[in-house]
Order: C-alpha cells, then structure tokens, then sequence
C-alpha cells in the first residue's frame, strides 16, 4: 500500500473512533489525529493557515481561537510576513493551554526573493522570527525565483540549491521536516532525481474543482505526503449547489463539507480565518463522515480549475 493510501486508510479507522467517543469528546479531536511523514514525523491534519493574517492583535486572537479548538499545526511563510507575530503568539499562550513547544506543529516556507544562493539567508530568517531552536516542516513556496521570468532555466538550478540548502539544515536539525510547494509533477520528477532527502510534503491548491489527480499519482509513487491549500476555493465553493447540498443533508457547514473531502481522503487541511467562531467551526471536522456517494458528487466537481497560482509555465 502507498503512504497516501495508508494515511486515507488511517484516517477512516480515526473518524470511526472519533465517532464512538463524540459524545464524550469536543473538536478537540482535532488535536489527536495526524498523518506520518516519510522523516517519522507526525503532522496534524488540521491546520491553521496564516496566509493575509496580519498584525500582532488579529495573529494572537486567531492562535488563541485555534488552540482553544485543538488546532495544534499552524502554517506560516516568509512571504506572510507574520512569522514574528506567530512565533510570539504560541509562546505568550501555549502555557494557557498547559501546552509547550512540542506540542505543536509548525510550518513556514522559504519566499521566491530567497531562492537559490540566498536560501540559507532565508530560511535562517524564519528560524529567527519565529524565535525558534528548530520548524517542524519547512516548504519551498514557490517554484520560481523572484525576479526571473518564468521560463528562465536558471529556476531549475536555484529551486536545487535551495533544496540542498534545506538538507543541510534539516541534516543539523533545525528543519525537522522538509518539502515544496507549489510543485508541478514535472518539478516534483525532476527533485525526485536529484535530491539526497525526498521531500516529506508537497502543498499545493486541492479542492473538488481541482483534484490533481497526477500530482497525487507522484506524491503516492514516492512516499510525499500530498497537503492542501485553498480547499474553499477562495470561498467560491461555498456557494456551489453541489456542496450546498451536501451540506444541507448531513447539517454540516459547506466549509466543513470541502474539509472532511478532502480530510477522508488523507489529505491535511489548511483552512484560514481571523475569525474565532469560523476557526471553531473548521475544527468540527472529526465527529462526522461523508458517504461514499457524498464524496462521489463532490470529485465529480473537478474541471482543473486554479484559484490561485499557476505553477505550470515556471521551467
């Protein structure tokens, strides 16, 4: 069985449990469930995203609202310009939580300016601002280079000297986990080949609309741990009739609906929001399950649409 088919398979038994102990249980379940990595680190599979949450006031209220649900991974990047404010806000309130720093699970990237001969640069930045001895996973965020057009052939070696880069400081420990975003399947091949440390995780926009079907053929011949972003679609699948009523018939939230698809399949979730009740709500994802022709309905959706970026022109 391939690692994404063993965490989908690991993730069915955890609802099933979940299910038998909702009643005594709360969306703290949250807080339990995790997928292994190919490192033999284990990540949560819901996450807080921190992409456009901004400010020390709004990242503090944000972390609280999600510790206080369960979360216990939260994704931030360079690029963010938040990792200061996230940093500081695990350590002013993870002791409220009786928490420390082992117990979470955190996640920044290194940002395009940084790519290649500054990555080291890069990446010990993060390290700084977030004020840590060490990142549980730390992502390639895009593959291209600020400042290149995107079929320059100078992409291909930067994106491998800012992989060398991450395996040495994964290698010194302070990268505990090590990965990519934003990779297409030729740029996952071409890392595969090449590198001396597989990447643990590729995260890139996954959603009904967007299934990467090819994408999770790599990361499952490889042994990646397949990530989404953007599983509301940029919050245009909230709406979608599809979705609405599948929500309708199970009394779940839409947002809820395209996180457990995505969650039932083995796939870690990174829903964002600034808002307290929204980030309780994205976390009530492990007392209920889709059927199978739920699920069904919902992959039916995919046309490859991109709400996002689009990786695929970057050499």
């Amino acid at each position: 069985m391939t690692q994404q088919g063993w965490i989908a398979q690991r993730v069915q038994t955890g609802y099933k449990e979940n299910r038998r102990l909702s009643d005594q249980m709360s969306s703290s379940s949250a807080a339990i469930s995790s997928v292994p990595l190919n490192t033999g680190v284990q990540m949560p599979l819901l996450g807080l995203g921190t992409y456009k949450l901004w400010g020390p006031e709004d990242v503090y209220r944000a972390v609280d609202a999600a510790l206080a649900a369960g979360y216990r991974a939260f994704d931030s990047a360079a690029v963010y310009k938040n990792e200061a404010d996230l940093g500081r806000a695990l350590r002013e309130l993870l002791p409220k939580y009786g928490l420390t720093r082992e117990d979470v699970f955190i996640t920044s990237k290194l940002g395009p300016k940084d790519q290649g001969e500054k990555a080291m640069e890069g990446a010990l930045r993060s390290l700084s601002q977030l004020d840590l001895d060490y990142i549980d996973l730390y992502l390639i965020h895009w593959p291209g280079t600020q400042g290149l057009v995107v079929t320059d052939q100078r992409n291909s070696g930067n994106r491998a000297q800012s992989w060398a880069t991450l395996e040495e400081l994964h290698a010194q420990g302070k990268l505990k986990a090590i990965g990519v975003s934003n990779y297409t399947p030729a740029h996952m091949r071409e890392l595969i080949q090449s590198c001396k440390i597989p990447p643990a995780v590729l995260q890139v926009e996954f959603h009904p609309r967007l299934c990467q079907t090819e994408l999770r053929k790599v990361c499952e011949e490889y042994g990646v741990c397949f990530q989404a972003y953007s599983s509301l679609g940029k919050g245009e699948l909230l709406t979608d009739t599809t979705v609405t009523e599948v929500a309708k018939n199970c009394g779940r939230t839409p947002a809820q609906v395209l996180l457990c698809w995505a969650m039932q399949q083995g796939v870690p979730v990174l829903p964002k929001s600034s808002n307290p009740d929204r980030i309780k709500e994205n976390a009530r994802l492990f007392d209920f399950t889709l059927s199978d022709t739920d699920m069904a309905r919902l992959s039916a959706l995919d046309c490859e649409h991109k709400y996002c970026w689009d990786p695929s022109e970057v050499a």
